[in-house]
Parts: C-alpha cells; structure tokens; sequence
C-alpha cells in the first residue's frame, strides 16, 4: 500500500513539474514536458505541407526573427538534415484547435484549419523567445495539444475620443495577435468625432471628424475625483479614409483576426448630427462635443430622412468590413428629445409603440433588418434589450454580468464584457494618486480592475447549461476618454488583456498563481516587443 502511495505522490509530482514548465500564455488544455532539446539556428526551415500556410508561416518567421534574431525561411519541400518546423493541417481537429510536438528532431504543428496552425505558432513563438541565446534557439522538448473554450475573444478600441495612427492601430491588433484574440471591435463613431470615410455623406467627415478644443481633466485634490479645469482650445480631429479601412481588415485578416466595425446609434451621433442637423430632432445647430459625457441629442427616429441615412452609411460599411457582425450601439441613448418631438411622438402612435424604449426597439429592427438583406447579424449594448429585440441580435453585455444573464433567459447570443472586468480604461490599483497612475474612466476614476479582477471573470455565473451555450465570448473594452497616445493606451491594455484571454481561452483550466508566474515571463516578451505595460502587478501592487 505504501508502495502504491508513493507512486501516486511521484506521479502527482511530476505532473505539477510539467505544468510548471509551460510558459505559454493563453493556458493551453494540455502541456507535456518531455526529455530532450530541440537546436534551431539559422539553417533550420519552416515546411509548408499546404501552400494556405505560408501566410502564418511567414509572420511566425517575422516575429521570431524580431524576437530572437533567429532567421527561419519557408519552404514547400521538406529538406534532408536539418531540423524543420512542419506545419499542416488536420480536419480531424477543431478550427482553431492545433497540436504541437516539439521533439529532438523537429517541430510539427498541426492545426484545424490555418487558423490553428497560426496558434499553434504563436505558442511556438513563446517557447522559442524563452530561450538563451541570439539568432538560435534550445527549445525544451514537449507536447501541446490545445483549443479555446470560447470562439469569440475580442478587444474593442476607441478611436473616436482621441485618434491613433495606422501603425497603431495595427500595433493594438499585433497585441491582440500574440494573446490568441480573434476579434477586433472597432468603435469608429462618437459624439465627439466621427472617424470613418463615407463617401455618400462628405460632411462626416468635413465637418463631424473635427472637434473645436478638448476638455482638459485633472484630479481634484479635495476629493481625488476627476473634473474639467478648463479647455485646450486646440482643434482636434482625423478620421480614416477607406483605402486605410481596407489596410487594416487585410492586416487584422493576415493574423485571422476579424474586424467588427461599430457604427454607434441612435445615440453618440453628434458629430453626425453636426454634419448633418436635418437628422436630429431640433434640427440644429449643433456641434462636436468637445467633452466626455452623455448628451440628450440623438437621431431622430421619426423621419425617414433618418433611415436613409443610416442605411446609406451602413451601405458603405458593409463594402468595407466583410466580418460577419456588425455593431450598431444602441447604448446610452436618452429619450428626452423623442418625448418632445411630434415626428417620433407620431411614429410611435403610427406603429403601436408604448413609449420612447420601444420606439429604439423599433429603430433597432429596421436597421437589423436591413443588414439581415446582406447576410450580417447585429451586436448591440445591453440597452437594447429594454424595449425588446429579435432573438437575432446578439448582446454585448457592459453593464454587469446580470445584463448578460438576462440575455441568455431570453434567448439571444451573448459576448460578456461588464465593466466590473473588462473596461480597461479604469484604474488598475487601488489607490491611484499614491501608485502614480494616469486619470482613469469609471466613477471619476474610483472604479478598481486589477489585473486579478479581470482574471476572475466568470462568464457563466449563474447561467444554466441552456444558458451558457448561449454565451459565445468575452471581450476587452479600451474606451479613450483619458487615453490621448498610444504609450499610454499600452499601458491601460496590458497586462489585462493576457487576464481576459485567458479567461477567453482558457476557461475551465485556468489557475492564477500559474498565470501570475507565466506573466513575468511574458513581460520578457513585452519588453522585446517594445510595448508600454503598466508596471503595478510586476511590483506586486494591487
């Protein structure tokens, strides 16, 4: 018996020395330690069983090359001699489920479809970065075999409050990229500025893109809260033209990202409404915001002008973005202006409405809809559950995890994204004026996600089985209210956006001591990649 006993302890043992040899990040399902090393050095090849692979093959190869200095080439002959990194695919593995063999003789990555194999390089990726040494690599010997828990892991970027460059923005996707994210929601209209070409409608971007000054914050020492001292009174603006729209879908596309573009409505629609006053319901004047906040006016949803609008626009979009979704707001929009106004007051005698909640019900069907003609499905903010939504529709749950919750009892498709985790513009520690942290969102900057909290997000929690098979992802949100460079953007997204990947990735097999441990790892590979990660959890401060 005690024999017995001591095998079990040996074999528990050395499972625990397995896991605590895995540095990838996401978590994988399954990391085999195995006896040996493999030597990579310049002469080694990546072989392409499949021509479809050369793309994920040769980005791999541009990041270890950057990472490592190893210079890898691609081939589509297997070579005699020399160590080879093998890729091909295997349809009896899942789309985004890979296998890699690391063994003293090569490498084989085995993927679903090329977006497997490109997981299964980007854990590679780590592996050969964790090793000493410029221009080769030692790479310890080991099985992984791994696939996500959730198919939709997101990271949205608000580009409306303040505007990042093309190289930025792909930088954002290249983070996403690295941490197995295969969404980007890019939030491209506001109140404060409208960033996205529509040709049918110049003034969008003539007038709407352009705001006059900037409300400038500071912190109030009383108090610690966040408050306007006065205005920059600096015109600010920008938008991108649709040939660098197209730039950024192929970019994302390349690292099997799909961009989700949000066009925001009825509300956030000042700038629109200042290129075009005819569309709200006082007609005018009325001018980009030139602070943060909420403001009573939205689209008019009594007219037609309105809709013809909307549906040019979107027209336009739909060219643009090929993803499957698009997002269409419906978040914070106040109904003040509806009450007053006899148009939308007569459209909703017309079509049977109660009130001004079911009124937005309606402007959002007309508009799903219209999408549903071209083949795109509709995501919205939780709102627009309020006054009721086809089952279609999937929700975007911000306001807490009881708005998913509701969602899922009602039938439709849920991504969780509450604020209590995922709103990456908050702070980051609890106390951020003595950590020297920059003004964050959310309650005048007194809301608290540390890198722990985000991990901790249940998306299921209080769901039943039915439930949960409603919940298809999580996402990160970074909203640019107090985020004006990209330094500081990095700063805000990392490291929570490895916490909410692994929640997205990992569910179910995830242990935070472990995670805490592959982090300081990872921010090896930060360091290299040149990104600006916020410094709290490395010098354990919460």
């Amino acid at each position: 018996m005690k024999r017995i006993f001591a095998l079990f302890v040996a074999l528990v043992a050395s499972f625990a020395v397995m896991a605590s040899e895995s540095v990838i990040v996401p978590r994988p399902v399954s990391y085999e330690a195995k006896s040996g090393k493999l030597k990579l050095n310049s002469k080694s090849v990546v072989y392409v069983a499949d021509k479809s692979l050369v793309r994920p093959a040769a980005i791999f190869c541009s990041y270890v090359a950057a990472e490592k200095g190893l210079q890898l080439s691609v081939v589509e002959k297997l070579p005699n001699g020399e160590s080879a990194i093998s890729l091909s695919l295997d349809k009896s593995l899942g789309e985004e489920e890979y296998l890699l063999d690391v063994t003293t003789q090569g490498v084989v990555v085995k993927g679903g479809s090329e977006k497997g194999v490109f997981y299964g390089l980007q854990s590679l990726r780590q592996l050969v970065f964790h090793t000493k040494g410029k221009g080769k690599a030692v790479v310890k010997c080991a099985t992984v075999k791994d696939k996500p828990h959730f198919g939709y892991r997101g990271g949205m970027l608000d580009v409306c409050r303040h505007i990042f460059t093309m190289d930025e923005v792909k930088r954002y996707i290249d983070i996403l990229a690295l941490h197995k994210m295969n969404r980007f929601h890019w939030h491209l209209t506001e109140d404060q500025g409208w960033r996205i070409e529509i040709k049918k409608y110049p003034n969008l971007i003539k007038v709407g893109s352009m705001r006059k000054e900037t409300a400038v914050y500071t912190t109030n020492p009383k108090n610690g809260n966040t408050m306007i001292s006065g205005y920059d009174g600096k015109p600010y603006g920008g938008y991108f033209t649709q040939e660098q729209v197209r730039e950024i879908v192929k970019y994302a596309a390349e690292r099997y990202i799909e961009v989700i573009p949000e066009i925001d409505m009825p509300g956030h629609m000042v700038a629109a409404l200042a290129s075009y006053p005819e569309l709200g319901c006082k007609k005018g004047p009325y001018e980009v915001r030139t602070r943060w906040g909420i403001s009573k006016d939205v689209l008019c949803a009594g007219r037609e002008e309105t809709f013809e609008f909307v549906e040019g626009v979107l027209a336009e979009v739909i060219e643009l973005f090929p993803s499957k979704y698009i997002h269409i707001g419906g978040d914070e929009a106040p109904k003040h202006r509806w009450k007053a106004c006899p148009d939308c007051q007569k459209r909703i005698k017309e079509e049977g409405l109660k009130n001004e909640h079911e009124l937005q019900s309606y402007f959002m069907h007309r508009v799903e809809n219209f999408l549903a003609k071209y083949g795109r499905s509709v995501i919205g903010w939780d709102e627009i559950l309020d006054g009721g939504i086809s089952k279609t529709a999937t929700i975007m749950a911000w306001r807490g995890p009881h708005r998913g919750i509701k969602a899922a009892q009602l039938g439709n498709k849920v991504i969780m994204t509450p604020k209590t985790h995922c709103y990456l513009d908050y702070c980051q520690t609890s106390n951020r004026v003595a950590n020297g942290e920059p003004i964050c969102g959310g309650r005048n900057g007194k809301r608290i996600i540390t890198l722990r909290k985000s991990y901790s997000l249940n998306p299921y929690d209080q769901l039943n089985d039915e439930e949960r098979k409603l919940v298809i992802g999580v996402q990160g949100n970074m909203w640019t209210e107090y985020v004006a460079d990209f330094d500081l953007l990095q700063h805000m997204i990392l490291p929570r956006t490895a916490a909410l990947a692994e929640v997205g990735w990992s569910y179910g097999n995830q242990d935070y001591d472990d995670f805490a441990r592959r982090m300081h790892l990872l921010r090896k590979l930060y360091d290299k990649c040149g990104y600006k990660y916020a410094p709290y959890f490395f010098k354990g401060i919460e």
